[in-house]
């Protein structure tokens, strides 16, 4: 017996390529010399962070809505997401003069929330997860005769979001690999076909958050229990789809999960390395390489950058955390005797060093320490580990017990 049909071809593909023309942008796909070197290959990046609202979304969202009828314009339509899709099918909804609805996780980014009431949608705030909001757009559906815009799990979607992999396939046609974040599984779906069908043997690695890998266990046949915060929300997804676990089945060739710190240090790559902003789902891909090297050495890797809506407050915080990581910003412990101009001995030392004292915490009360002595907490910024060292070394050696602290792990 030969296998299912799949439920999205090339032609439809093609077909939405057609209609999306002058109506969504065409992306470049560019050479990261930077992340390239660190991670041991020639890397390619899609960066869909450019499209008007800032992820692949609006692809597939247009796709859809150019295809509903009046009456279904009319009456509007609903659609649940995190952020991306909800934006996509925002803009393009208003563009379209089609009343649109968004149920969002209670969880969701301030800015994406603030983005798709500015897009002209109205939103509904219901759940603790998206599957939660997804059983909330289902009963608006029944009870307002709204038509449902899946974020992943509809043939239109699918080939809407497969152009995208036409423009990677058209601009750099030899590459050895695509990887591709997965949440629901819309986008790797679409480009997977399409990159099947120009070039049969592309290699293609989906990406997901190891909290949230269940199209992998889809896949495979497993049942897991799915859930926990994660900065990588857009891909936060229990229940994938029925259809792009088909054609995930049949044409990815490997579904790989990365744990949180891989997708912040995914965050911190592309924008200290390549100077793109990324949110966490955006920067799986880079994740995925990051936490198997070995698997992409030597080869030229096509990488979709998905989406670049991150907020603002979690961007900073993951960058500070970079500079920890990578002992750029350093917490030193310094045992000291309390008299008078020992502090003034202490900034000496470091600064004569290079160092740079941005907090000091004076601690007499809450340690297990001699009345007559106290721990310093020094908060030092510095040029790496080693430098980090060198300071270490000169306060032992000027008779001051010196311990880093804790750091955000590696």
């Amino acid at each position: 017996m030969s296998p299912a049909p799949l439920p999205v071809t090339i032609d439809d593909i093609r077909a939405a390529a057609a209609a999306l023309e002058g109506q969504v942008a065409r992306t470049p796909i560019i050479p990261a010399p930077q992340l390239s070197g660190i991670l041991g290959c020639e890397l390619f990046l899609k960066l869909e962070t450019l499209q008007r609202t800032g992820s692949f979304k609006d692809r597939g969202a247009y796709n859809k809505l150019r295809s509903l009828d009046k009456a279904q314009r009319k009456r509007g339509v609903v659609a649940m997401s995190a952020g991306n899709h909800a934006q996509g099918v925002a803009y393009h909804a208003t563009r379209l003069g089609i009343p649109s609805t968004i149920v969002m996780p209670t969880f969701t980014p301030f800015t994406k929330v603030a983005k798709t009431e500015g897009y002209g949608a109205k939103v509904v705030l219901v759940g603790q997860t998206l599957d939660d909001s997804m059983g909330h757009a289902r009963k608006l559906v029944d009870e307002e005769k709204l038509t449902l815009i899946h974020p992943y799990d509809d043939p239109y979607i699918i080939a809407g979001q497969g152009t995208a992999g036409l423009e990677i396939l058209a601009d750099v046609p030899d590459l050895d690999d695509l990887v591709v974040p997965i949440g629901g599984g819309g986008l790797i779906s679409g480009i997977a076909i399409a990159a099947r069908s120009i070039n049969p043997s592309i290699r293609i690695t989906g990406v997901e958050a190891s909290l949230y890998a269940s199209m992998a266990d889809a896949v495979a046949g497993r049942t897991g229990v799915y859930g926990g915060a994660t900065i990588a929300e857009g891909i936060a997804v229990k229940s994938p789809g029925v259809l792009t676990r088909q054609i995930i089945a049949d044409l990815v060739d490997d579904i790989v999960a990365v744990e949180e710190t891989v997708l912040e240090q995914g965050v911190h790559q592309l924008m200290t390395q390549q100077k793109l902003v990324a949110e966490g789902a955006g920067a799986a891909g880079i994740a995925g390489i990051l936490a198997n090297p070995e698997r992409f050495a030597g080869r030229r890797v096509g990488v979709v950058v998905c989406g670049g809506n991150i907020d603002p407050r979690i961007l900073a915080s993951i960058l500070m955390r970079g500079l920890v990581r990578n002992g750029q910003i350093a917490r030193l412990r310094i045992e000291i005797e309390d008299v008078p101009g020992v502090l003034s001995t202490i900034a000496g030392i470091i600064g004569a060093t290079g160092g740079n004292i941005i907090e000091t915490y004076h601690q007499r009360l809450f340690f297990q320490i001699p009345v007559k002595r106290a721990d310093i907490d020094v908060v030092v910024e510095t040029r790496d580990r080693a430098h980090v060292d060198v300071i270490i070394g000169k306060l032992m050696e000027s008779g001051y017990p010196a311990t880093l602290l804790s750091d955000v792990g590696a």
